[in-house]
């Protein structure tokens, strides 16, 4: 098969979005690989989100509702449900793709075989920015030592992989999703070019990293159930690194 006849499934999560979901979809409309389908679910969403969502009329833009708000990793798993590609992507509704991600990113995995891959990105802070690098390839141990892997970067051939579903917990469900697919003996190649733009929103859970470590604590312990010693290992490597990452 020809790569650019590959279809590749985008999951999207969305609530009260209206401020950067345009960009995000304009971001994918303006991708160089062609043959996509992007399925947005929308977590209850109160402002004009879903009406700027519908303002696309392109079939390849699936827009969904969830009954009741739920969080982000159930409205990824609604999307991952209804998937068509083999391939699937993840961009949140604040995030960018510069327009040769999926080309590229596509190239990497069908030359090298590869299951599980992420990429180099930057992050937007107001007007600066910052290059995120990544290695050539992580395992379980160095993951959790460095949770370097950008969501926004992440493509998985459901082939190598299986199928996947998120970790069902309220926050860093991300991070604990690619521990289980690494746990399970995989490995994770990284694409040092950078193909995505991470916006830092003010405010946000995500900011928010002295709650995002006890979010990541207590998830190494009752997700992954991982002894404290192996704990008490991992966690200072992983807190130097996310403030090496995010701090500028």
């Amino acid at each position: 098969m020809n790569n650019t006849e590959i279809l590749v499934s985008i999951i999207t999560p969305v609530y009260n979005s209206e401020l950067y979901i345009r960009d995000t979809i304009n971001s994918v409309l303006f991708q160089t690989h062609q043959n996509w389908e992007m399925l947005i679910v929308d977590d209850c969403s109160t402002d004009k989100t879903a009406g700027i969502i519908k303002e696309y009329n392109d079939p390849r833009i699936k827009y969904f509702r969830l009954q009741e708000n739920s969080g982000a990793a159930e409205a990824r798993n609604k999307a991952l449900e209804k998937a068509q590609g083999k391939y699937i992507a993840f961009l949140d509704s604040d995030d960018m793709w510069k327009p040769n991600k999926l080309e590229e990113q596509l190239i990497f995995m069908v030359e090298g075989k590869i299951g599980f891959s992420f990429t180099a990105y930057e992050i937007l802070r107001g007007k600066n920015t910052k290059n995120i690098k990544v290695p050539s390839t992580l395992n379980y141990g160095q993951f959790m030592k460095n949770t370097i892997i950008g969501t926004l970067t992440v493509m998985v051939n459901t082939d190598i992989i299986g199928d996947i579903r998120l970790v069902n917990v309220k926050k860093d469900h991300d991070s604990m999703t690619w521990a289980k697919i690494l746990r399970g003996g995989h490995i994770a190649s990284g694409l040092n070019v950078s193909l995505a733009y991470y916006r830092k929103v003010e405010g946000s859970i995500s900011n928010n990293k002295w709650e995002a470590f006890k979010n990541h604590w207590i998830n190494c312990r009752r997700v992954e159930r991982l002894p404290i010693y192996k704990c008490l290992y991992y966690f200072p490597f992983y807190g130097i690194n996310a403030i090496k990452k995010h701090y500028f």
